[in-house]
């Protein structure tokens, strides 16, 4: 250990993680943010953004599947689904399984990370780039929604922390321009950290949310790489029903599809909504 290099992660000031690095793939600033993509025994190839891990190989597919399936299936009916971020591409790829979507899009603010993540992070992406459903717009997310025409049925906010390039994404702006161009009983989601740890995260996200959503609330799924216990996942519709879909009817979308995951099932969808209490008191004390 003491001959290898070791990477510091700096999300949090007081405490943290580190990563033995085999090999450093790629390390350069892109346009918006400082951006490392290096091997670890452990986990694979890792990609980090202004020094906080954003992915791992190793346990990518929690995340993306969580992300990605739980407003997919809830939602039942979707025809267009509007990424933001993911430029790593799990994103898209868990998306793209969905055989019946009629168009993907995915708005990325740096074309830098698109780039270095389809060269050194191929397995996340697995091919999505070229399905002739996706469309790519090198856009800021909060310009894109306020701007387009378009609608969709599901938007998946795949952000990183609200530092930096990411931070706009956690505005009241960022989700009117949201609730403006979903269509009538859509889903927004968006990443929205460990909530042990980034408590006023959620606390923010969800004050805001309920200003421009009938039902806010969050599901949650532990994610090793993520340091401190569950992420949580912010999640807003007008439409309550969404978040209490009946496991059978989960299991009969899940087994129409034949997605075959390593980590998202119906049970555990329908489990995923049931939150911690030290959260539900945050949210209740804080509304």
């Amino acid at each position: 250990m003491s001959q290898k290099e070791i990477w510091y992660e700096t999300l949090h000031p007081n405490f943290g993680q580190y990563f033995a690095v085999e090999t450093v793939l790629y390390h350069d600033k892109t346009q918006h943010q400082d951006l490392i993509i290096f091997e670890n025994t452990e986990l694979g190839r890792i990609m980090a953004l202004d020094g906080v891990v954003q992915t791992t190989e190793r346990d990518e597919f929690i995340y993306h599947e969580m992300m990605a399936h739980v407003p997919l299936y809830a939602h039942g009916q979707a025809k267009k689904v509007l990424i933001i971020g993911g430029g790593d591409g799990g994103m898209l790829r868990e998306v793209c399984r969905h055989h019946y979507l009629d168009s993907i899009t995915m708005v990325e603010i740096d074309a830098g990370v698109v780039e270095f993540c389809r060269q050194y992070l191929p397995n996340h992406s697995a091919g999505a780039y070229d399905d002739p459903r996706f469309k790519l717009v090198i856009d800021d997310g909060v310009n894109f929604v306020k701007t387009t025409s378009d609608k969709f049925d599901v938007i998946i906010s795949d952000c990183t922390d609200p530092d930096g390039p990411g931070e706009s994404l956690f505005t009241s702006e960022f989700y009117a321009g949201c609730a403006r161009c979903l269509n009538e009983g859509g889903i927004f989601i968006a990443q929205n950290g460990v909530c042990f740890l980034q408590q006023d995260e959620a606390i923010n996200s969800h004050k805001k949310l309920s200003h421009y959503f009938a039902d806010s609330s969050f599901y949650q799924a532990a994610i090793p790489t993520y340091y401190g216990g569950i992420m949580t996942f912010a999640w807003a519709s007008q439409n309550s029903a969404l978040r209490q879909v009946p496991l059978t009817t989960l299991q009969q979308r899940f087994k129409d599809t034949s997605i075959t995951c390593r980590y998202y099932t119906p049970a555990v969808h329908a489990g995923s909504f049931a939150l911690p209490q030290y959260l539900l008191n945050a949210l209740s004390e804080n509304p």
